[in-house]
């Protein structure tokens, strides 16, 4: 009887070798491509937010230009 006990650690090491192949091998290529719009997303975002601090700087600047001037 110990030695089907003994047998038995072999066999759930192998069960548990089955399951995490099978869990390693799986298919993700959709997370690749939710998080490649994710990311597409991300840099409009940053280039508009950029564009809007061109605009304000421009902006603030030509108010300070004419502010200095009326002095």
């Amino acid at each position: 009887m110990a030695s089907l006990a003994w047998l038995l650690i072999p066999l759930f090491a192998a069960i548990g070798a089955a399951i995490w192949g099978s869990w390693a091998a799986r298919d993700r290529t959709q997370g690749d491509i939710s998080e490649l719009a994710g990311y597409a997303r991300f840099r409009e975002a940053m280039a508009h937010a950029d564009q809007a601090r061109v605009k304000a700087d421009a902006h603030s600047s030509t108010a300070a230009h004419s502010a200095s001037d009326a002095v």
